[in-house]
């Protein structure tokens, strides 16, 4: 009996957390799996929606890897999106769009993840630097079941086919075809997924 109210009272906080994105704006379908306290941040009139199924890790006992922080998904621009598919696993990883990020069903995203679709700073004439958001952005589109390693960096303009694998720590600046094995900085294709 006392073990059926300990798992209650850890799955309160969640319910806290999921009232919190319908009151920031964030559309999501059940059954949504918040592991601690996701950072989730809109830009008036832009979208960011939680596919069924959809887990999001902030929690550092969580991970076996004790993610460094929650996970955030920020939108910054009143034309951004940030789509998750059915089924997606982020764990302590960060998604920044001033465009579109999209990603498909079934794809996980190790910890301390970053994928932007933007620079999110620009030089300006005067030689400092300014924040923007939209015209340096170039959408992202991760297909389903894909798999990003822990530390991966995921940079604007990139689409990633369905069974990608990016290994730890690749910065990828370029597009992949199903099935690829990318590694390395700049990302390069190290292997092809049997099978696929």
């Amino acid at each position: 009996m006392l073990g059926g109210f300990r798992h209650r009272l850890r799955l309160l906080p969640s319910v806290f957390f999921r009232l919190e994105l319908l009151l920031r704006g964030v559309k999501w379908c059940p059954p949504l799996h918040l592991v601690g306290r996701p950072w989730l941040s809109l830009a008036s009139g832009s979208e960011i929606s939680l596919g069924p199924g959809v887990t999001l890790d902030s929690s550092r006992r969580a991970n076996p890897l004790g993610g460094s922080m929650p996970c955030i998904l920020k939108t910054l621009s009143s034309k951004a999106i940030i789509r998750l598919g059915k089924e997606v696993g982020v764990s302590s990883s960060s998604l920044v769009a001033g465009n579109r990020i999209e990603i498909g069903e079934g794809t996980l995203v190790g910890a301390g993840g970053l994928i932007m679709d933007n620079d999110l700073h620009k030089l300006d004439p005067r030689g400092r630097w300014q924040n923007e958001y939209v015209q340096t952005s170039r959408p992202i589109k991760i297909g389903r079941n894909c798999f990003i390693g822990a530390r991966a960096i995921i940079l604007k303009g990139v689409t990633l086919d369905d069974h990608v694998v990016i290994g730890a720590g690749a910065v990828v600046t370029k597009s992949f075809g199903p099935g690829a094995v990318v590694a390395g900085n700049p990302g390069r294709q190290v292997g092809t997924l049997p099978g696929v």
